[in-house]
């Protein structure tokens, strides 16, 4: 879908300007109550007694699922962000079960950019998330990566995946390729209504896929490579070359970007692509906490 061609294309004329002859918009705080989707995950932080027993009030509701949230002002005023946008985000302090969620945006245009940045809070004013966004509203776009440079090999068997560990996490590790068929009738209709998306470019017969879906297979490549105890999604830095749409099969490859220690915690980086066919729909470098630090 081209969204230049069916929502027209971004005028900044509407924008008031900031000093120095900037234009600035505060979108509107989108609110909502956090849903941990992912309860019964083979990821048992996101279970009530496990997340407890490294210090954590519950279970987290899923950094995904945060993501999700936090793109809905950006897609409801800028739904080009779907296929030459950026993010990056990182998650600073957890969501549980029920806890109110506000999205609090502000978009600057400079130049044939608007740039967004975001955070996403408690009621009681914790940040617990931050994020900042780019769109490209002219004709040009953000580098692409070289399909080349990412390697093509099957997903090990279970048993097979590399331990959670600094001397197998080695950087430059070429990861088991992801392969999976977007049914967004059967599978995404149900995930729009438990985390209370109403965007209406998730819907119909020229629905694409959600944000969180996409992102969501840089978690699976992960999880199918490495045998994980307890993990946590930290940050994502990725960007969006085209949408993906319903029956069209993704394959997900990449590499181990970095792998370091802070704080106690282990995180492992990884640097995926997403492709549907000949198409670049997304770059991603995905950072997780492989070995959480125990309380």
């Amino acid at each position: 879908m081209n969204f230049s061609k069916a929502f027209g294309t971004f005028q900044p004329s509407n924008l008031p300007r900031k000093p120095g002859n900037l234009m600035s918009e505060h979108l509107p705080v989108y609110e909502i109550h956090a849903r941990n989707t992912s309860a019964d995950s083979e990821n048992k932080i996101h279970d009530d007694t496990v997340a407890a027993s490294f210090g954590f009030s519950g279970g987290l509701v899923p950094g995904v699922t945060i993501f999700g949230y936090m793109t809905v002002p950006i897609v409801a005023r800028f739904p080009e962000w779907l296929e030459r946008g950026s993010m990056q985000i990182r998650f600073t302090q957890p969501f549980y079960e029920g806890d109110p969620v506000l999205v609090r945006a502000e978009a600057t245009v400079s130049g044939p950019q608007v740039s967004i940045s975001l955070t996403a809070h408690r009621s009681d004013g914790t940040v617990c998330a931050t994020a900042s966004a780019i769109i490209d509203t002219g004709s040009g776009g953000s580098g692409r990566p070289r399909t080349s440079d990412y390697q093509t090999r099957p997903l090990p068997l279970p048993e097979a995946r590399l331990a959670a560990a600094a001397k197998t996490l080695i950087p430059g590790t070429p990861l088991g390729r992801l392969v999976g068929r977007l049914d967004l009738k059967a599978n995404q209709e149900g995930l729009l209504k438990q985390i209370g998306e109403r965007l209406p470019v998730y819907f119909g017969e020229a629905a694409v896929a959600h944000p969180i879906v996409l992102l969501g297979m840089a978690n699976h490549i992960l999880m199918h490579n490495v045998a994980l105890g307890p993990w946590i999604h930290a940050a994502s830095d990725l960007t969006n070359f085209c949408v993906a749409r319903d029956g069209e099969e993704i394959t997900v490859r990449g590499f181990i970007a970095d792998r370091f220690e802070r704080r106690g915690h282990e995180f492992v980086v990884l640097d995926l692509i997403l492709t549907a066919g000949d198409r670049l729909v997304q770059r991603v470098l995905h950072t997780a906490i492989y070995k959480i630090r125990l309380a």
